[in-house]
């Protein structure tokens, strides 16, 4: 019953009563990556759903478009920001993604929606994290999130979507919360961000 609507339920519940109380701020964030970014505040980028499905994902940007001499991106860690490192730091940069669970793209819980790149990549198994819902966090993001191996993250997604209820989800919130606080598994253990997932782990 939960998986079927009471998820939903919630999803939309929550995220509408957020969207209207993290406006204020934001408003406020709004002009300062506009400033930093030059006039671009937000990360828009086209990602895989639940069973496939490709929507927009929207975050609040952090990254600058700088680029080589040969026109290719500079790696994450030259591109952050110094206001984008901060709004990374507590997970601010999430916060726009409130919009697409509202609309159904995504959940506030379940596996982190990846790059469309990485669809023909999965194994079987790998590609059953897209039966549920992609979420703002979820039960790998709980437990390393980007200090995972990409062969441990897959095996937390594939067990949250074995083992979906109303009270782990309600733990991955409060496990959300703690690591947030303390800042944890932002970056890999050679990377700003997280490595790209190849196929081969």
């Amino acid at each position: 019953m939960y998986r079927k609507t009471g998820k939903r339920l919630i999803d939309v519940s929550v995220s509408l009563l957020a969207i209207m109380m993290v406006l204020p701020l934001m408003l406020a964030l709004i002009p300062a990556l506009a400033l930093a970014n030059g006039g671009t505040p937000f990360f828009v980028q086209f990602r895989p759903g639940r069973h496939g499905h490709i929507f927009r994902l929207i975050k609040l940007k952090t990254m600058s478009d700088q680029r080589d001499a040969n026109g290719f991106l500079l790696p994450d860690a030259e591109r952050l920001t110094p206001v984008g490192r901060m709004i990374r730091k507590t997970s601010l940069d999430e916060l726009p993604q409130l919009w697409n669970v509202l609309k159904g793209d995504m959940s506030l819980i379940g596996p982190r929606p990846l790059l469309i790149e990485y669809l023909p990549l999965y194994s079987p198994e790998q590609r059953r994290r897209h039966e549920v819902r992609p979420g703002i966090t979820g039960w790998a993001q709980v437990n390393g999130r980007n200090t995972l191996s990409w062969a441990k993250k897959f095996e937390f997604d594939t067990w949250y979507v074995d083992n979906l209820s109303l009270g782990l989800d309600c733990k991955i919130i409060l496990l959300t919360i703690q690591k947030v606080l303390k800042s944890e598994g932002i970056s890999s253990a050679s990377a700003a961000t997280m490595e790209k997932f190849t196929g081969t782990i």
